[in-house]
């Protein structure tokens, strides 16, 4: 079996593999104070309650867009798996072409969610991912990765409003049945989702023009891509475990 690990800013997510087959998949909190021991707990509490043993893991690939947790997983697997894992970073083979400025600034969530939908759509298209931020990846017709866009994600804006606003109340984030909302909650809720629906497709508007590809494939992925994706018909696919997808892929082509 082959563990994967995406660590994002609010949710690790980790993936089992045998060969090409996700066997399960589990979503951890983001905890940035915990220790390698908390994450072994986890990680052997997990596997048994699934009815699985790290001791039939042959691998492990991570990515990360949080630095201070990449030392602290790796010293888990190393710990409690007993395997040395791979890193999305420099040095490691991806067989994405990027076209960026700078690659190096090219978060690895980006890159391997990339390197996953060229694998499984066709091209051209673009990876729109709902996560603490929520960003917007291009890829052209032969399959290069072009850049993109990053905006604040629905979490964060919806936090930004009850902090800065003395009298808007916290609230979940829920489709509110009508777009002109009848109280303080709903109307918010009004704003938030079908806001952030018409700015999604803005900005993929703006990204078909740009790239001359009226016919632009848009891929949805991320912890909130459901909740969007119903508001708006601009995306063409849900597919929520892209990223796990991607981190096969780029651990089948460094072995």
């Amino acid at each position: 079996m082959m563990l994967a690990v995406d660590i994002g800013n609010t949710n690790i997510v980790l993936g089992v593999y045998r060969q090409r087959e996700l066997l399960h998949h589990f979503r951890l909190s983001t905890a940035r104070q915990s220790t390698a021991d908390e994450y072994g707990i986890l990680i052997h509490n997990l596997f048994n309650m699934s009815g699985l043993s790290v001791k039939n893991v042959e691998g492990v690939i991570i990515s990360s867009v949080v630095p201070p947790l990449v030392h602290v997983i790796v010293e888990m697997c190393v710990k409690y798996i007993g395997k040395e894992p791979l890193v999305v970073g420099p040095g490691i083979k991806t067989g994405l072409n990027l076209r960026y400025e700078n690659p190096r600034e090219v978060g690895a969530d980006r890159i391997v969610n990339a390197v996953a939908a060229i694998e499984r759509y066709q091209c051209p298209l673009v990876v729109v991912d709902f996560g603490t931020a929520t960003t917007f990846d291009c890829i052209d017709g032969n399959a290069n990765y072009l850049g993109g866009a990053i905006v604040p994600g629905i979490g964060i804006s919806t936090e930004a409003l009850y902090e800065r606003a003395s009298k808007l109340p916290r609230i979940e984030l829920e489709k509110p049945k009508k777009v002109i909302g009848r109280n303080t909650v709903h109307a918010m809720q009004a704003g938030i989702i079908f806001g952030y629906a018409g700015q999604v497709e803005g900005i993929v508007r703006r990204i078909k023009a740009e790239m001359n590809a009226p016919r632009l494939k848009v891929i949805a992925t991320g912890g909130l891509a459901p909740l969007i994706a119903g508001e708006t018909d601009c995306i063409d696919e849900i597919d929520s475990l892209l990223t796990l997808e991607g981190l096969r892929i780029i651990y089948d082509r460094n072995q």
